[in-house]
């Protein structure tokens, strides 16, 4: 079968060198179906996880139809317009319009709260051709007459279902009603629930669906086992865990701010280096934090929701749910920032007697049922299974349904290791090192457009 390429998309080949230049030369699935259509000038619904190289699938078709116009800049417009629910989001399409335009004579800035805006009033002064903003920020400056979207033509929501999570829906409908009706819009959501729905009714003319959602939520390629634990005892577990230097990339993820400050103390007191990212962080601090995650200085990142989807950090081996969810969807984007573009990853979630509710929420929408994880090993206590059914019967179904082939007899020492080949289930946390070490390797090898 035929490779289909970027060229044969028919991007320009500018964009296809610096594509070629990053080592970017087969498009995922998402800019196969998308890209062709955006060139065309139509407007699209693109559902897709995160990781799926959405970003490029976008930008690309915007870059290039720009400067096929070639429209000089106006003061204080933007000619096209890319809304992002977070800052994290937000900085990261704005370093890949960077990237993928390196060829091309365009001028893109990026807004968002947080910091003072006399930069971003600045950068808008003698106009943009791409403005990627977060709602908030984007309609103040707006108010304040520091923006001026009137001859916008191409609007991008990326992140939508995020988007109204986050209570922007009304920013949202304020900053598409001061731009043109003729435009070209693009709104890209992980889900579909009913208000993105209606968004797509109101603002998309016609658009071409792209959908490339598996029928299972998740990422298949990710390992995801839970570990029934006293919340009292949690920390020590972490501890324990993350004594394993397969463990060497790690985001753990918490629901409150106070508990992800109070997790990366415990851990630096520990001796292993981290960082915490959340909404009470300054904008400097938080990117400060992402950098220090990115570059190996720290090894673990530890987290609030406010992170599931802004963060593109490439080789994170682990996600720990140190506290599971309230919204299952959220424990999707969580356990998506690792087996990003087609790599191999493990989730491991801390599950209390009070969020047993939330764990059966989560194996509802994932159609899948996590693997078990024995803790007696760290903790000296059997693990309790909470919905009623044998022990065995549930280890049984978390390996595929299947007996345990004689591996009643393992060697207790094994099950410590969370670095095993995932996708396999509950045999492969007690198998051997070696599995680990090639998980690891191949773990760091791919990379896509996103």
């Amino acid at each position: 079968m035929t490779t289909v390429t970027f060229a044969d998309l028919g991007v320009a080949e500018p964009l296809c060198r610096t594509l070629a230049a990053s080592n970017y030369e087969t498009p995922t699935p998402i800019q196969a179906q998308a890209i062709p259509a955006l060139l065309e000038g139509r407007d699209l619904l693109g559902l897709a996880q995160t990781g799926t190289g959405k970003t490029a699938a976008f930008a690309l078709p915007i870059l290039q139809l720009l400067a096929a116009k070639n429209e000089k800049r106006q003061p204080k417009e933007a000619r096209a317009l890319i809304l992002a629910p977070t800052r994290e989001l937000a900085m990261q399409i704005s370093q890949s319009i960077e990237s993928y335009g390196k060829n091309f004579k365009l001028r893109h800035t990026v807004i968002f709260g947080g910091v003072n805006q006399f930069r971003q009033v600045k950068a808008m002064t003698g106009g943009v051709d791409i403005l990627v903003a977060t709602p908030g920020r984007l309609l103040d400056l707006m108010n304040q007459k520091h923006v001026n979207l009137g001859r916008t033509s191409i609007l991008v929501l990326d992140e939508a279902d995020r988007m109204l999570d986050m209570g922007f829906v009304r920013d949202v409908r304020k900053i598409i009603a001061a731009m043109p009706r003729q435009r070209q819009s693009l709104l890209f959501s992980a889900t579909m629930p009913s208000s993105i729905e209606h968004l797509a009714d109101e603002i998309l003319q016609q658009p071409v669906r792209v959908e490339v959602t598996p029928e299972v939520v998740t990422v298949d390629k990710i390992d995801q086992r839970v570990l029934h634990v006293d919340g009292k005892r949690k920390r020590e577990l972490l501890a324990k865990l993350l004594d394993n230097s397969e463990l060497s990339r790690v985001i753990v993820f918490t629901r409150t701010k106070h508990c992800a400050n109070r997790v990366s103390e415990q851990l630096d007191k520990s001796g292993v280096l981290s960082e915490a990212i959340h909404g009470n962080k300054s904008q400097g601090a938080r990117q400060r934090a992402l950098d220090m995650f990115r570059n190996g200085k720290a090894r673990v990142l530890v987290a609030t929701d406010i992170a599931a989807r802004g963060i593109d950090v490439s080789g994170i081996t682990h996600v720990i749910n140190y506290e599971l969810p309230n919204e299952p969807e959220s424990y999707v984007h969580r356990i998506g920032r690792t087996a990003r573009a087609g790599k191999s990853g493990i989730a491991l979630s801390f599950c209390d007697a009070s969020e047993r509710a939330h764990l059966r929420s989560i194996e509802k929408l994932t159609k899948r049922p996590l693997t078990i994880v024995d803790t007696t090993e760290w903790l000296g206590e059997q693990v309790a299974v909470p919905t009623g059914e044998p022990a065995a019967k549930r280890s049984g179904n978390r390996n595929g349904g299947g007996p345990r082939n004689g591996n009643n007899n393992r060697q207790p020492g094994k099950q410590r290791r969370f670095g095993g080949k995932p996708g396999g289930g509950g045999n492969r946390a007690q198998n051997g090192p070696k599995n680990g070490q090639k998980s690891g390797q191949q773990s760091r090898r791919q990379s896509t457009a996103s």
